[in-house]
């Protein structure tokens, strides 16, 4: 990767966010008192950033829960760095498959 090009990633994750704020927001089948169920990877929404932060900017009052995967040596308790990650965090050995 040339220089400059981690900024592009960024921009680009930040447009690909933005699009699905857009149409989770413009869902012609979203009414109020409804769920919407959407998913993504965790870096579109870890730690309440990414696609949130677009939607809560157009519509403050809308509320959204997040859950997010991390893995770790010990599932007994939740590693610091992981804290505040999502409202609901499943926790996995750090030896599990994965597939990515």
């Amino acid at each position: 990767m040339g220089p400059g090009m981690g900024w592009r990633m960024v921009e680009a994750q930040a447009i690909k966010d933005a699009t699905m704020a857009h149409f989770i927001l413009h869902n012609p089948w979203r009414k109020p008192e409804t769920v919407h169920l959407h998913f993504n990877g965790a870096y579109h929404s870890d730690f309440h950033q990414g696609i949130m932060w677009y939607v809560q900017k157009e519509f403050p009052s809308m509320r959204i829960l997040t859950i997010s995967t991390v893995s770790q040596e010990s599932i007994q308790k939740l590693d610091p760095e992981h804290l505040g990650r999502a409202d609901f965090i499943i926790c996995v050995p750090a030896n599990m498959t994965t597939t990515h």
